[in-house]
């Protein structure tokens, strides 16, 4: 039974970082992308980042270039979201994904698994 953990959420001040931790388990995931995404109170689920668990390829949204960076360890089977330069709009609560195949899809539709999320707070 496939398995995705997050961590790392908590209440942070704008301009400030966190690390999100996202373990996953329950079968060998290298054809599968991962990504994160977010949904803030009100809004419906977004697109984060995406990394290729083999290969390493990775995408962004537009609205976290240059300040949020996706990565992976295989040999721990966790995928990582640094965050940096964390702005109020930033806060959400941020979900683990996974689907089967090469490439990202922005649709949370697309993705097979789902981990709990973990809340991301960022005030002012």
């Amino acid at each position: 039974q496939v398995q995705l953990v997050e961590s790392g959420g908590g209440l942070v001040q704008a301009g400030g970082s966190l690390r999100l931790s996202c373990v996953a388990s329950g079968r060998t995931f290298s054809s599968y992308t991962m990504a994160w995404f977010r949904q803030a109170p009100g809004k419906e689920r977004e697109f984060v980042a995406a990394i290729t668990w083999s290969g390493g390829n990775r995408w962004n949204a537009d609205s976290v270039k240059g300040r949020f960076t996706i990565s992976r360890d295989t040999a721990k089977n966790t995928m990582y979201l640094q965050m940096n330069s964390l702005e109020r709009e930033d806060t959400a609560v941020y979900y683990c994904a996974a689907r089967l195949g090469s490439s990202y899809q922005r649709s949370p539709l697309q993705y097979d698994y789902w981990g709990q999320g973990t809340q991301v707070t960022v005030s002012s």
